[in-house]
């Protein structure tokens, strides 16, 4: 640990910028030993992929992969935005995450699928066992008549079968959708409408909290749905969780429906040599998982992609071939493709993959996972980590595992989270990256190198090799580093693991990501195209970033844009404070006002005096423009199955309007237990058009 910045003054800001009132953190040292294994510690490695030497340095990444025909462009800009990378050459993925590991790494564990329930045996899947599984059920989707460039639904949970699928699918180009096994049949329907599918591949069953769920149910539904939207499903693949045995209760559908374990008895021991592909030919659709709107389906490419993830596990997780990786993520999101398939098993990587939630049967589960197998990387997001402190803030004293390096995922994390991540997760030895990106990106974008940088609570860190941000305000002009101030981040340059375009919608695509603050849709310069993430950031004078939410997610108080991520960082300042959230309320003076719902940790009381105290510590961190309306205690926050705080909900509650349909939540009965403490016993709501948009909208990512 070396220094205290000094805090930084707040002056009045303009409607056009968010309000930063966060102090700066101390830094914390990546250690000697740490250092002297990374893959990578060269601090001239930001001069060989600055700028001026772009895009030739991403060449680097592309030799990182096996290709069977060479590429002869590094980047073609001759459709922008559209950016096509590493024309010219033939590849596969499948060939680069299994095959080219064979003859050295064969024998190894490619995977270690941990199971819910703690009674049952892990299950060690060899590279070679793998390549076996690819090959027989790329046979099976090639007696279907799938080829190169169809489209392939899933809706598979955490088994070993959905990577072995997505690599079958990958060994023939066709493109795979995987959508998140927590979303309801509908939300599946809608995404196999819009990508064009004509087969479903789902399980019956899985295990989650404890109970072994009904998934065909939702295939039933899925079908019917996207019947409705105009697209006809032929074929539902059902893989059964203990094979051999159906564990669904729902009933199989005769010539629609098939078991995929018998029908890959007739494929048994097949192989399908992995079709060479062209380098810009598509890979995958990653949905985006909005609650409204039209589903948006990011698109990637091989060689672009897959050279990014492979890049970035080597050098920012920092995997080598000897250590055990565990990423927490769900493959059913982009980290899971990024950093649970492609990226690690590229780089040779065990990984890790476990079927159930983190807290199950208790607190301990993910210490005991790590200690029993030897963990050394761990990965996860900061809703996973809020909840691991808040559920046993001791449980990892108790176990004698040792993480070297610890990854953050998925949104800004709060000071205080961190350093419990750092101090009682990490024990005080491991490293942090705390990344930031989102899933059309590919990759990290910001991130320290943990060899190189400094790490600093609550700061994502510097720009990842190759990325160069810059942060605008509402009109275009840039918002200079350790001013204070906050604006828009964009990226300046196009890189490799960037989204190739939005499935079918190629306007929307320009329209989102480049309409703000492109100023020449002619140009074929990549110069005139910085994209848009849809971040708030600010920069601080030693060039790390901190994010600050969602641009759509802050509250502007009396013309003040306050980021709802700092809001909820001052909460967590509070000892007794698990858990932070914040919307906004209609207020006739100061227009919107945040208020707060807290959950406490387990053993504390809910008194007057922990509200007081979580409102004395946003007037002392942020000033008395972010006192809170109301601050609710409430029994638990309103979840996905995933971990993520449904915000909307608790926005509808506050501002009396619908909370719409919350069946797909991993604790509904909470939101009407919330409701009447907001509300009381008797429904008083707006309807959806006498709400300003703002908080129409709140906490709905499209």
């Amino acid at each position: 640990m070396a220094k205290t910045v000094k805090t930084n003054e707040l002056t009045e800001v303009s409607e056009a910028q968010i309000a930063v009132h966060w102090k700066e953190e101390e830094y914390y040292q990546p250690s000697e030993k740490f250092k002297a294994q990374a893959n990578l510690r060269d601090p001239r490695i930001f001069e060989k992929f600055g700028l001026d030497k772009f895009p030739d340095c991403f060449k680097t990444y592309a030799d990182m992969l096996t290709w069977f025909e060479p590429y002869h462009t590094v980047l073609d800009v001759s459709n922008a935005p559209f950016w096509k990378w590493f024309v010219g050459g033939k590849i596969n993925a499948s060939y680069n995450c299994v095959d080219r590991n064979l003859a050295k790494y064969g024998s190894k564990a490619a995977f270690i699928f941990v199971p819910e329930p703690e009674g049952e045996r892990d299950v060690v899947i060899t590279y070679q066992e793998l390549h076996t599984r690819v090959n027989e059920v790329a046979a099976l989707l090639r007696g279907l008549g799938l080829k190169a460039g169809d489209r392939v639904t899933l809706h598979m949970p955490m088994v070993p079968e959905l990577p072995v699928t997505m690599l079958a699918c990958a060994r023939l180009g066709v493109i795979h959708s995987q959508v998140f096994g927590g979303f309801s049949g509908q939300a599946c329907g809608s995404r196999i409408q819009d990508s064009g599918s004509r087969v479903l591949i789902t399980m019956d069953s899985y295990w989650r909290n404890g109970t072994l769920g009904d998934h065909k149910a939702n295939a039933d539904i899925a079908v019917r749905a996207a019947k409705e939207l105009g697209q006809d499903v032929d074929k539902v693949l059902v893989w059964q969780r203990y094979p051999g045995k159906y564990s669904a209760t729902t009933p199989m559908v005769a010539g629609r429906d098939v078991f995929v374990n018998d029908l890959l008895k007739e494929h048994r021991g097949k192989k399908v040599d992995p079709v060479p592909l062209p380098g810009e030919a598509p890979l995958f659709l990653m949905y985006s998982s909005g609650t409204t709107g039209k589903p948006k389906g990011a698109q990637h490419g091989i060689a672009g992609y897959l050279s990014y993830v492979t890049a970035t596990s080597t050098w920012v997780l920092d995997i080598h071939p000897d250590d055990v990786y565990w990423c927490m993520a769900d493959i059913g999101w982009i980290t899971g493709h990024s950093y649970i398939v492609y990226g690690p098993l590229a780089n040779a990587a065990t990984s890790v993959l476990y079927e159930g939630v983190p807290t199950f049967p208790d607190a301990g589960r993910p210490w005991r996972i790590a200690e029993r197998l030897g963990v050394n990387i761990f990965h996860t997001a900061p809703t996973a980590i809020r909840m691991l402190r808040k559920l046993g803030p001791q449980e990892p004293r108790k176990y004698k595992y040792h993480f070297k390096s610890m990854t953050t995922v998925g949104e800004p994390i709060e000071p205080e989270a961190w350093r419990w991540y750092y101090d009682e997760v990490g024990k005080g030895e491991a490293v942090i990256t705390d990344t930031w990106w989102m899933t059309e990106t590919g990759g990290f974008l910001a991130t320290t190198v943990p060899a190189i940088h400094a790490m600093k609570p609550g700061s994502c860190g510097p720009a990842a090799p190759g990325i160069h941000p810059v942060i605008y305000d509402e009109t275009g002009v840039e918002v200079p580093k350790g001013s204070g101030r906050a604006g828009n981040i964009c990226i300046r340059n196009p890189w490799p693991g960037i989204m190739q375009t939005i499935w079918g919608d190629p306007d929307r695509y320009v329209k989102t990501y480049y309409g703000k603050y492109n100023k020449n849709p002619r140009s074929k310069d990549w110069r005139d195209w910085p994209f848009m993430c849809g971040d708030g950031a600010v920069q601080a004078a030693d060039g790390y970033y901190r994010i600050l939410g969602r641009i759509d997610d802050v509250i502007n108080v009396a013309g003040h844009r306050l980021g709802t991520k700092e809001i909820e960082s001052a909460c967590l300042t509070v000892p007794e404070v698990a858990e932070a959230a914040v919307v906004p309320v209609q207020d006739e003076v100061k227009g919107r006002v945040p208020e707060v719902y807290i959950a406490v940790k387990p053993g504390v009381q809910a008194s007057q005096d922990v509200i007081d105290r979580v409102i004395k510590a946003n007037e002392e961190v942020i000033g008395k423009i972010a006192r809170p309306k109301h601050v609710y205690i409430v029994p638990d926050m309103p979840k996905t199955r995933s971990g993520k705080i449904m915000r909307r909900v608790l926005a509808a509650i506050s501002n009396r309007r619908d909370v719409g349909d919350v069946t797909t939540l991993a604790n509904p009965d909470v939101v009407e237990q919330i409701r009447i403490m907001v509300q009381g016993k008797d429904k008083v709501t707006a309807t959806q058009g006498e709400l300003p948009e703002d908080i129409a909208k709140y906490g709905q990512v499209e």
